[in-house]
């Protein structure tokens, strides 16, 4: 794309850091705590980017057909002059731009809502998928209604989301449910259990069936389990007999000599046991899926917190995974360096599977619940949108991303976890009304996602 602006040819030479800042956005981590002011660029302070027409010339994925890689009928993931991308199934470059749980509510008053504004969850579907085909995503995240939704029209690139750790924990007993995902007996998953490798081999067979759709873009094999450099100790913590604790047992032994104890754990003993435990888990998992599906891309269990500082967790997920899925809390801005690490410890890209902010201007909601940020108003989510994708645009390892989530919490539905009970997450409130700066600042970022990738990743003169 031609920059024909001097303005914002000067900042792509100083780098996306350097851009002037928007006005600023307050900002809190919970209701009710103190607001900070944090910097917020919006598309406005690259002009040219801000002016230029929607991208043109797509695929019927919604790939950038003026750019094209060899194709093998379905995505996968290619490093191409400096920057990586996906490639769609007709060989165009792509980038993920996705919803979370693009489902309906299952209560009675939004059941109610449903009807009124859609007709039936058919007429919902058709038109939820062409509403948000308008805004310019080409893909749905974890967790939506697949059933109703994939074929369209217009149709959508999918994910599926197979809790193979936690699906074996409710088989095995030990596991209980956190706000977000599935907690485990002192953190430490089941992964060293004879009986894990076999239930994934059998749980996994049930991806044969969509083995040869060139619409399913990945798999997610689980979603936010505990990966910390606690995991030593808590392993060792667990009951003799436990097989995770004879694990970390043999490992101080194989490291130490045969009498080794917690006493002797030095300073690199723990971040060795977390790779071992995210490579053994991610070894026998993928293992699973491509022995029943070859064809599509792994994706990973959605790390999260903690573990999106340790390089041993982004080492072993590149040995095994095809593109790492981050849930990204506690940045307004994404941190460049962090995303670099990311990159460079896996040698693979990244794509973020969730992100939020909640206004506190929605009618009816607390925002107590859920990660995400706590904002005065819809125009400050909407500027969030804009800031942190174009943070993202900015990292060359990024393939996508995927907003957390369709549709606000509904307080009346008491089935869903904690941290899902009564919050403003949705680009659609619980009634099926959309937020229309929110929808706006999507829309406008979404249809220029090539120009800007291709633009803040150019080659800068010395």
């Amino acid at each position: 794309m031609k920059i024909p602006f001097f303005r914002c040819w000067l900042l792509a030479l100083l780098g996306f850091a350097s851009a002037p800042a928007a006005e600023p956005v307050e900002v809190a981590v919970k209701p009710g705590g103190p607001w900070k002011s944090y910097p917020t660029r919006t598309l406005d302070d690259w002009p040219a980017l801000a002016r230029a027409q929607p991208d043109a010339n797509l695929s019927r994925y919604g790939g950038m057909l003026g750019r094209t890689a060899p194709k093998t009928g379905f995505f996968h993931a290619a490093r191409i002059g400096g920057r990586w991308w996906l490639i769609d199934p007709d060989g165009a470059f792509y980038l993920d731009k996705s919803v979370v749980s693009v489902s309906t509510t299952p209560t009675p008053k939004a059941a109610a809502a449903l009807k009124a504004k859609f007709g039936d969850e058919a007429g919902w579907a058709r038109q939820t998928c062409a509403w948000l085909r308008s805004l310019g995503f080409n893909g749905l995240g974890a967790w939506s209604d697949t059933t109703r939704l994939v074929g369209g029209p217009p149709p959508l690139a999918y994910t599926r989301i197979w809790n193979f750790m936690s699906s074996y924990g409710r088989k095995r007993g030990g596991t209980f449910q956190q706000p977000g995902h599935t907690g485990y007996p002192k953190d430490a998953i089941f992964v060293f259990d004879p009986e894990f490798a076999t239930f994934c081999d059998e749980h996994a067979r049930q991806l044969a069936a969509q083995k040869d759709d060139p619409w399913l873009l990945g798999h997610f094999t689980d979603n936010e389990l505990p990966m910390k450099r606690e995991a030593l100790a808590n392993f060792l913590s667990l009951p003799e007999s436990d097989p995770g604790c004879r694990a970390a047992q043999q490992f101080l032994r194989e490291r130490h000599g045969p009498q080794a104890t917690a006493k002797d754990i030095t300073e690199a003993d723990p971040a060795a046991f977390l790779e071992h435990v995210v490579d053994r888990y991610l070894r026998i998992v993928c293992g699973a899926i491509r022995k029943y599906d070859p064809n599509h891309m792994i994706l990973g269990p959605r790390l999260h917190g903690a573990a999106l500082n340790y390089p041993e967790v982004f080492r072993a997920s590149g040995r095994h995974l095809d593109v790492i899925a981050v849930n990204y809390y506690r940045a307004w801005t994404p941190d460049a360096e962090k995303l670099a690490m990311w990159e460079r410890e896996a040698g693979k890209p990244f794509t973020i599977t969730e992100w939020y902010a909640k206004g506190m201007d929605a009618v009816g909601l607390t925002n107590a619940s859920g990660a995400g940020w706590t904002v005065k108003t819809q125009r400050d989510r909407a500027k969030f949108y804009e800031n942190f994708t174009l943070g993202l645009l900015a990292a060359p390892g990024c393939v996508g991303w995927q907003w957390f989530k369709y549709v606000d919490n509904d307080p009346e539905n008491l089935k869903t976890d904690p941290s899902n009970r009564d919050s403003n997450k949705g680009m659609v409130t619980n009634r099926y009304e959309p937020y229309p700066e929110l929808a706006a600042a999507m829309k406008r970022i979404n249809e220029r996602v090539y120009q800007a990738a291709e633009y803040f990743n150019r080659p800068k003169p010395r």
